[in-house]
């Protein structure tokens, strides 16, 4: 069975539902995300009867939001333990020790960040939310300079975004701080499967601006990504499910690649793919198969066979975050026309709400990995060229 919730589901998705008849839980947010008629709805009671029924059920949610269902209706059954494992970063290193055991990690309350003792922290790190989503709150710190700016941006970003998400999807009770991972960084949909055997549904590479860039700006899959990567990534996934024990348990896998070749895990996302709908969607414009129905009735993608015709491609998912540096108040629209233009072959492009949410949409694009000019620019964009503002701000 399936759940949906905010902040976003694609007519993609709400179509996968639909034609194969796929379950989907009848919670209240459900009713309002204007599901298609012939929608396979059970209610919420049926649910927790279906998991007491069967162990082992088949779940995927759309959104961390429905973590908080989980929770509250199904704690006699471990799945709100695995979740946990990995949606609180804390208890997800302590998960990883014994693979990682000289990975540098430190937990931190909101209410001691400025007692830290800076001098016996390595740098740089990364600072972020112990439960967090979308990399807010994330700050690279590079010297005692930056440290006192990371700070005070924390503290006013709380109060921007701490009504945005449920507490199991964003929490800033807690911070945790842990040594920067250099090297190449992706992203890995995968799910495993009934017998705990992970199962990889996409790969993409996770392009920055800079080195201090941490913003999800652009994601990119390739043959040559693919390819490179699968086996390793594979039994990478296999290392950490094993020691977490999950079965029929989708994930959303960030990593790097050392300069050394060493893999180390920058976070695991439980129970979906790419927030928004966007990794998955991707994988199936650029490649034809549809990576939640292959998790719903457990089948394995044939790369082979699937990455035919697909040379000297790159397939990307653009976020549009609000880099403006611009009050949202003051942003009068957005010229979604200009920005399309920009790209040689758009697939799709998912207008958002920006009053709402800091994004002002998603942009799903083919490129030629010669023309990759293309995506280097909107990488380098604050996104102020697309805007508009108030007449007040002229």
């Amino acid at each position: 069975m399936f759940f949906v919730d905010k902040p976003y589901i694609s007519e993609f998705f709400k179509t996968t539902l639909r034609d194969n008849a796929i379950p989907v839980v009848a919670t209240d947010m459900a009713k309002q995300l204007d599901l298609y008629g012939q929608t396979k709805l059970i209610s919420e009671d049926e649910a927790v009867k279906i998991v007491q029924d069967k162990d082992d059920t088949i779940i995927y949610t759309t959104s961390e939001n429905s973590i908080g269902w989980i929770s509250k209706h199904l704690k006699f059954n471990c799945l709100p333990q695995k979740i946990a494992l990995f949606k609180d970063k804390v208890k997800f290193r302590e998960l990883t020790r014994s693979i990682f055991p000289d990975f540098y990690f430190k937990e931190v309350l909101i209410e001691d960040l400025k007692k830290i003792r800076f001098d016996q922290l390595p740098l740089p790190f990364i600072i972020k939310p112990s439960v967090g989503f979308f990399s807010m709150g994330v700050y690279k710190v590079s010297n005692y300079a930056q440290w006192g700016d990371t700070i005070e941006s924390i503290f006013v970003q709380i109060e921007q975004i701490k009504d945005l998400y449920p507490q199991q999807v964003l929490s800033t009770r807690s911070f945790i701080i842990e040594q920067c991972i250099d090297g190449d960084e992706f992203a890995v949909d995968a799910y495993y499967n009934s017998i705990g055997e992970p199962v990889i549904l996409g790969i993409l590479n996770h392009t920055f601006a800079s080195d201090t860039d941490v913003s999800d700006r652009v994601y990119s899959s390739s043959k040559v990504i693919i390819e490179n990567n699968l086996e390793e990534f594979t039994d990478f996934a296999g290392k950490i499910g094993k020691l977490a024990g999950v079965k029929n348990f989708p994930v959303h896998i960030e990593l790097r690649r050392q300069t050394n070749g060493t893999l180390l895990p920058i976070e695991v996302n439980p129970m979906r793919f790419g927030g928004w709908c966007t990794t998955a969607d991707l994988s199936f414009l650029a490649y034809g198969f549809n990576p939640y129905l292959y998790y719903y009735q457990q089948k394995k993608p044939d790369w082979h066979e699937v990455l035919k015709g697909k040379e000297g491609k790159l397939f990307s998912v653009v976020v549009l975050d609000n880099s403006t540096g611009i009050d949202v108040e003051d942003i009068s629209s957005f010229d979604y026309d200009k920005l399309v233009s920009n790209f040689e072959n758009p697939l799709e492009l998912r207008k958002i709400d920006y009053k709402k949410y800091p994004v002002f949409g998603f942009l799903f694009t083919e490129t030629r990995e010669d023309n990759f000019i293309e995506l280097k620019n909107i990488l380098d964009s604050d996104l102020n060229e697309f805007i508009s503002t108030n007449a007040k701000m002229a």
